[in-house]
This record gives structure tokens, C-alpha cells and sequence, in this order.
């Protein structure tokens, strides 16, 4: 059986470069508490929310197209394996659709077999078709 990555994609009404500098802007729609740069190839930062934190490295940036951003470390104090998403990448794939632009986003290594599928499925979907689009389209996102 093939494994399903969690996947989550919103089109707005803004450019692809608008896309791509809003996806990198991490602190205007995901966490303020943002340690690190979110820019450039090899940026590392590390997001924060409570007791739970995830760092990543961003491996691939290709502007305007696809930015992939790797968990080189995390603590998720709500499951017991407490590291599940390091190893983990975070591809956004950025495309022309209509007179707009997709946002395609696959968090390869979340998938339903793990404990915190559930939860963080619920988390992507809130930030990324809320507090995303919301930034997108209205200039200012819900991070947490």
C-alpha cells in the first residue's frame, strides 16, 4: 500500500511571487515565536508553540516554483514518541491555476499511522487554509 502523506492545496487571487514570499513570511501565518531565518537555501528556524518545537532546514528553494523545508529536530510533548516528525520534509509546490495561483503542500513522513496524524492534519489544515489563504488574500494571516 502506497503511503498518503498528508496533502492540503488553496488557489488565491495573487502572483506566484506573492505565493512564494508569503509561504517564506512563516511568522505571519504560522508561529510568531519563529527563531531563524525563513528566506534562503540552508536558512534554519525553528518554530515554537508552547513546550513544542520544530527546526527545520530549508533544502530546495526555487523561487516562485517550490520551497522544501526538512525537520532536523522537533519535541511534541502530545505524543509519546516525541521526535515523530524529525526526518520529516515539508514540500510547497506553487503553480498557475486559472487567473491565480495553487499552493500545494505534502508533509512527506505524516501519515495516518502515526500518533500525531490526527491533530496535526486538524493544525496544517487550520494554518494553511485559514491563516494562509487569509494572509494571501487579506494581508494578514492567524498565526498562532
Amino acid at each position: 500500500m502506497k503511503q498518503q502523506d498528508y496533502r492540503c492545496s488553496i488557489t488565491a487571487d495573487v502572483t506566484a511571487e506573492e505565493a512564494f514570499e508569503h509561504i517564506n513570511h512563516v511568522s505571519a501565518w504560522w508561529a510568531k515565536k519563529l527563531e531563524g531565518c525563513t528566506e534562503s537555501l540552508h536558512d534554519i528556524f525553528t518554530v515554537r508553540f508552547g513546550d513544542t518545537h520544530v527546526t527545520f532546514e530549508i533544502t530546495e528553494l526555487v523561487p516562485e516554483k517550490k520551497v522544501v523545508w526538512h525537520v532536523t529536530d522537533c519535541y511534541l510533548p502530545f505524543v509519546e514518541d516525541k521526535h515523530e516528525w524529525t526526518g520529516t520534509s515539508i514540500i510547497w509546490e506553487i503553480s498557475a491555476a486559472g487567473d491565480g495561483t495553487r499552493i500545494s503542500m505534502t508533509h512527506i513522513g505524516l501519515v495516518p499511522e502515526v500518533e500525531c496524524f490526527e491533530n496535526c492534519q486538524k493544525g496544517w489544515n487550520r494554518f494553511i487554509k485559514e491563516s494562509l489563504f487569509k494572509y494571501l488574500t487579506e494581508k494578514a494571516g492567524l498565526p498562532e
